[in-house]
């Protein structure tokens, strides 16, 4: 009985790691190629990687960590970046429609023209980011801390901000709220 219980857990051991783990082929062809649509790329370390322009739709970079990483004009549709490691990235002109960012570090990130339109941003770090431009259409920042950060000129149109923190963050119109200091 010890044994059989020993190799069931074993075999659930290493199903759970692999089902949660990056593939190593989907970061091979990213770097080949780059694109890698739907690609599991979870926990992976693309720190100030050249991605301009890059097809990542419906990728899982869940925890990767993309700090510093040039992602500009990227396509980045139905993304999932939860928890992921964003700061210094510059995301300027990407499509992030329907993107999960929920509890993403996106401090100081370039997010200028980005497509936001749907994303989930909710409980994410944007202290310092600029969002100028960005549109910002049905998505959720509840929770979301946008301490210094800059919405000039952005589309919040039914844009979900409960709990938002708001301190010296640059409102769409110019205004500074200092609400949540």
């Amino acid at each position: 009985m010890k044994l059989i219980l020993t190799a069931l857990t074993i075999a659930v051991s290493m199903f759970a790691s692999s089902a949660f783990a990056l593939d190593p082929d989907d970061l091979q062809r990213l770097k080949n190629t780059n694109e890698c649509v739907k690609c599991d790329l979870i926990g992976a370390n693309l720190e100030g990687a050249n991605l301009e322009g890059v097809n990542l739709e419906g990728a899982n970079l869940v925890i990767a960590n993309l700090n510093g990483a040039n992602l500009s004009a990227a396509n980045l549709i139905d993304i999932k970046l939860g928890d992921a490691y964003l700061s210094g990235t510059n995301l300027s002109g990407a499509d992030l429609r329907g993107a999960k960012l929920y509890g993403a570090n996106l401090s100081a990130t370039n997010l200028t023209d980005a497509d936001l339109t749907g994303a989930y941003l909710n409980s994410t770090y944007l202290n310092g980011a600029d969002l100028s431009g960005a549109d910002l259409i049905m998505s959720d920042l509840s929770g979301a801390d946008l301490t210094g950060a800059s919405l000039r000129d952005t589309n919040l149109e039914t844009t979900k901000m409960k709990g938002a923190i708001f301190c010296n963050t640059t409102m769409p119109d110019g205004s500074v709220l200092y609400s949540d200091c």
